[in-house]
Formats: structure tokens, C-alpha cells, sequence
């Protein structure tokens, strides 16, 4: 037989880390002979990992277990207050912070509003909720592990932030900028592939497998996950479904084409359907709370205005239901507060335009995380990292 080589053996290590590490922190508490019963492995085995993980902070024992007759088994928990992530969703007029433990459980928020798209401006708000949220954070063995950011805008594969059309910025990388103001790991990644990767971790697309996330705020972008995993495209920058054209001859959008989705389906569009109908004579910078207050109260020209807004966006939605076939599509971002006045226009296109077996096979959700579906989402990706850092760099991706 031949014998493992040093590197194999390390190899074979890491990866019987990571199952004993996964099985705990997905299915604990569990006793060290049950953790070898579900993965397969030998008792001496799960002992010296299992040893490791306590040493690292990752586990912890409780004497908890059912007794058979003898002793109690030593049951192991995962330490989800080993660490503390930092969630942003940078949006076009917002920043939205959050501090979650290690399994995503919100505990601290810092917003605030943007009144400037000038990149030094944004990074100054970027830099004061961080630092914020830095600050609440409790004492922990690893204190805050990684800052994920998801903004409006094409990302590439060395999370350098492209081109955001709707803050007018090109070759920025605010990446390089925020970690070297906190030396912490900074993980940059798209505001919609964010919201994807915490709806179905957290959100309404746990059970999915494929799914499409659309973000419908200032822009409209979209986060695909097939079979699992999030498809970022040759280049990273997958997913920009507000920019398909659906008025041939529409107006100018600021990416350069001519009527975009997102210029008919988004909440700049409303804002704008609102100011031009004058739904609310005097105000001139009407809000979408005071739209959502009109709406209950049962304003016509501001359900209306959400009746056109939920036909153009069941309009984009078909393109995009015939493109991927997907199991499911989740609406989210700030739109998602209309769902009450948006479903039934969207509906109502559906049934006009898309074929019966994709309008009976396709579950339309709106997003059960709100507006946190991305600032979830990008604590996680900054989890996985650290996870990935701290063990040694499995090759197993983390859940």
C-alpha cells in the first residue's frame, strides 16, 4: 500500500476538521460518539479534532446528554460568539451596518443616509458605521473576524468595485481603502449577490436551490444561485438584469443604454411616477414611507402609480423566469415594502405573458429579510473567510 505522503496526510486533516467542525455547528449539540456515527469517522479521530476545535474557541462541551445507564455524554455546541462579523449594504442613498454573531444573528445596526455620491464622502459614512459597530461589539476570542460590503455595482473576481452607474464611480477599491483604516479582512462583493447569499442562508430561499434574488432599489440588480452556489459570471460581474432593454426607444439610462428595466421597474421610478402625478400636492421630495402611508390610506393616483410600477416589474421579471427557469424568484430591497400593492400587477402580467408551465412552476416570493437581506448576506461571506483563514483553508466551502 502506499503511504501517505506529509502533504496528503495534512490534506486528509483539514478536511476531517471541517466535517467535524460543519456537523457541529449545523447539528449540535451533539456527543462525540454521535458526531462519528454521522460522518463516518473513527472515535480517535473525532476526539483529537474535536480537541482542536475547543482549543480554538470554535466549540464547547456541556454534560447535557440522554444517559443510557452510565455517565452522561459530553455534549458539543458551536461557539457562535467566538467572533463578530460587520454586514454593509451600501445602497445609492443609504448605508446600512449590522453586527451579527457567528451564525448571523443581528445584534447591534448603524444606518445612516447618503446626501453625496462623492466617493470620499461615502467612504467617510463607510468608515463611521464600521467603526461603530466596532465598538459595540462584546469581548470575544476573536473579536470582529471580517467587514463585508455589497454595493450597487459591478464587482470583479478581485473585488474591485468596477463601475456603479447609479453613484458615478469607476475603478474604485474601497477594499484596499476600508482594510487598511481597521486591518480587518474586507470581502467586497455585489449589493444583489449579497441579498441571494442571505435569503438562502437565512431568508425565504433556504429550501431553493436555484433561486434568483432581484434587488429593486435605486437600480435593480439580481443574485443567481444555481445549484447552490452563487454564479458570479466569467468576470464577477453577472446579474446587472436592470439594464435589460425593455423600451427599445426609451430613455438614457446612466450605464448607456437606452431604456433599462430598472429606469420603469425601480424605486427611483416611482419616486419619479409619484412627483409627476403630484400624488401629494406641495411635496415635491415625496418618500417612500410617506407613499406606503398614502397607499393604506387608500390613495388612488399612489396605488396606481404602484399598479404601473408592479406591471413593469412583472414585465422584467418574465424575461427573466424565461432565461433561467429558476425554482424561485425573491424580491427584495426596499421595493419589497409595496408587496401588498405590487402583487397582484405582477400576477396579472405573469398570467398574461408567460407560458403555463413556467407561471405554475415558479414560486415568487418577496423577501422575508427585508432590508437585511444583504447586510446578512455580506456578514456571511466575510464568515466563510475567516472560517476558511482560521482552519487552515479547507477545501470545503463553509455553509
Amino acid at each position: 500500500m502506499k503511504k501517505l505522503q506529509t502533504g496528503d496526510q495534512s490534506f486528509v486533516k483539514r478536511m476531517n476538521k471541517s466535517i467535524v467542525f460543519n456537523s457541529i455547528k449545523d447539528k449540535g449539540p451533539l456527543s462525540r460518539t454521535q458526531i462519528s456515527k454521522i460522518t463516518g469517522l473513527n472515535k480517535a479521530t473525532v476526539s483529537t479534532m474535536v480537541s482542536e476545535l475547543i482549543e480554538e474557541s470554535f466549540a464547547n462541551e456541556i454534560e447535557s446528554g440522554q444517559s443510557s445507564g452510565g455517565r452522561r455524554p459530553v455534549m458539543l455546541y458551536f461557539n457562535n460568539h467566538a467572533g463578530y462579523s460587520i454586514g454593509i449594504d451600501l445602497g445609492v442613498n443609504y448605508v446600512l451596518g449590522v453586527l451579527t454573531d457567528l451564525n448571523g444573528t443581528i445584534m447591534e445596526e448603524v444606518s445612516r443616509s447618503l446626501t453625496s455620491n462623492k466617493y470620499t464622502d461615502v467612504k467617510n459614512t463607510l468608515i463611521f458605521i464600521i467603526g461603530s459597530l466596532i465598538t459595540k461589539a462584546p469581548d470575544s476570542p476573536y473579536g470582529v473576524i471580517g467587514i463585508g460590503i455589497g454595493v450597487p455595482g459591478n464587482v470583479d473576481h478581485n473585488e474591485k468595485i468596477l463601475f456603479a452607474p447609479n453613484l458615478e464611480w469607476k475603478q474604485i477599491d474601497l477594499k484596499a481603502d476600508i482594510q487598511n483604516d481597521f486591518h480587518i479582512p474586507v470581502k467586497i462583493q455585489n449589493e444583489a449577490n449579497c441579498g441571494a447569499h442571505g435569503e438562502h442562508l437565512y431568508g425565504a430561499g433556504k429550501n431553493s436551490s436555484n433561486l434568483i434574488y432581484i434587488s429593486i432599489g435605486i437600480g435593480i440588480g439580481a443574485g443567481i444561485i444555481i445549484q447552490n452556489n452563487l454564479y458570479t459570471g466569467t468576470s464577477g460581474i453577472s446579474g446587472e438584469m436592470g439594464h435589460f432593454t425593455i423600451e427599445a426607444n426609451g430613455r438614457k439610462c446612466p450605464c448607456g443604454n437606452q431604456g433599462c428595466w430598472e429606469l420603469y421597474a425601480s424605486e427611483n421610478a416611482l419616486l419619479q411616477y409619484a412627483n409627476k402625478q403630484s400624488v401629494l400636492k406641495g411635496n415635491e421630495n415625496i418618500t417612500l414611507e410617506e407613499l406606503i402611508t398614502e397607499a393604506k390610506m387608500g390613495n388612488q393616483k399612489v396605488l396606481q402609480i404602484l399598479h404601473t410600477l408592479g406591471e413593469y416589474i412583472g414585465i422584467g421579471l418574465t424575461n427573466v423566469i424565461n432565461t433561467f427557469n429558476p425554482e424561485m424568484v425573491i424580491i427584495g430591497n426596499r421595493i419589497s415594502q409595496f408587496s401588498n400593492w405590487i402583487s397582484n400587477p405582477i400576477n396579472h402580467v405573469f398570467r398574461e405573458r408567460l407560458s403555463q408551465y413556467h407561471y405554475e412552476n415558479t414560486d415568487i416570493k418577496f423577501s422575508v429579510l427585508e432590508k437585511y437581506s444583504s447586510t446578512l448576506g455580506a456578514a456571511s461571506i466575510a464568515i466563510s473567510d475567516f472560517y476558511l483563514s482560521r482552519l487552515e483553508k479547507v477545501q470545503q466551502p463553509f455553509k
